[in-house]
């Protein structure tokens, strides 16, 4: 009896720490740090945690939660959501490269004269330049998703985080003749407290989302059924919204999509609109 007793015992012991485990991988727990080598980021060793931004839905129509409150944030300049009274509606894009599809959308912001936030990376600067451009001839803000769109929450050395920011602002400039708009957000949604405190003390806001839906996958595009349902059933006051400037569907449905949230009382406000209101 003692002893299956004691191999239930260590049967248990071996769930709990399989469950432990697998809790931390499914939370984005990492431990790699980055350092500057060569002009680039690589691993080093030593450790640093990190988090993946995440959201909880309760009644439709109402404001998610995120695991960090809007007051947490607030104080590194960090936001991912707005007042809760105002049908507001923050527009940003995720734009990591281009594949025929930003065209669409910037067409449907145009007819709708909706400002957005396009987040670019090195290789949409790169890649891209034209779109660039009309992105600010159409009024747009251009904000900073890092050059290499790495983890940035796993990068410890400074120099080593200001040289992914600093290289898009660069690039960005040169392009367009204008500074980069202080907007950050971490690619992958991936942040510590340090990321966040790094990003505040180059000037910048760091923008995570309120309301996003998966639509980045190339070979597995929502239809359009799909998207509508998430899109204007989880709409709410304040929100700000990630869409990937990638997705065919969103190229599709953006019009559409727009006439549904003026027709619903949303209204389009910046992202310094933001930032100002909350000054």
């Amino acid at each position: 009896m003692k002893i299956k007793i004691k191999t239930n015992l260590k049967k248990a012991a071996l769930l709990t720490i399989l469950l432990t485990a697998a809790f931390l991988v499914g939370r984005g727990i990492a431990y790699v740090r980055y350092e500057k080598v060569s002009g680039r980021a690589v691993p080093a060793s030593g450790s640093v945690s990190s988090a993946n931004w995440g959201l909880g839905f309760g009644q439709e129509g109402s404001q998610p939660t995120g695991n960090a409150s809007a007051e947490e944030l607030k104080q590194y300049d960090a936001h991912y959501v707005g007042g809760s009274t105002d049908k507001v509606i923050y527009l940003t894009f995720d734009a990591g490269y281009e594949n025929g599809n930003t065209q669409p959308i910037l067409d449907a912001l145009k007819k709708h004269h909706v400002p957005a936030t396009f987040f670019v990376v090195g290789h949409y600067l790169e890649s891209a330049p034209e779109l660039v451009k009309q992105m600010v001839a159409d009024g747009h803000f251009v904000g900073n998703h890092t050059y290499h769109h790495l983890d940035m929450s796993s990068i410890a050395s400074k120099e080593s985080f200001e040289k992914e920011m600093h290289d898009v602002e660069t690039l960005f400039q040169e392009i367009t003749g204008t500074e980069l708009a202080r907007f950050y957000r971490p690619p992958q949604g991936k942040y510590n407290t340090n990321n966040l405190k790094m990003a505040q003390e180059m000037g910048y806001h760091t923008f995570f989302w309120s309301l996003a839906y998966v639509d980045w996958y190339q070979d597995k595009q929502p239809t359009r059924e799909e998207a509508f349902k998430k899109l204007l059933g989880r709409i709410h006051p304040g929100a700000i919204v990630l869409l990937h400037s990638t997705s065919s569907t969103n190229g599709e449905i953006l019009d559409e999509l727009l006439t549904h949230w003026e027709e619903m009382g949303y209204t389009f406000r910046t992202l310094e609109d933001f930032v100002s209101a909350s000054e």
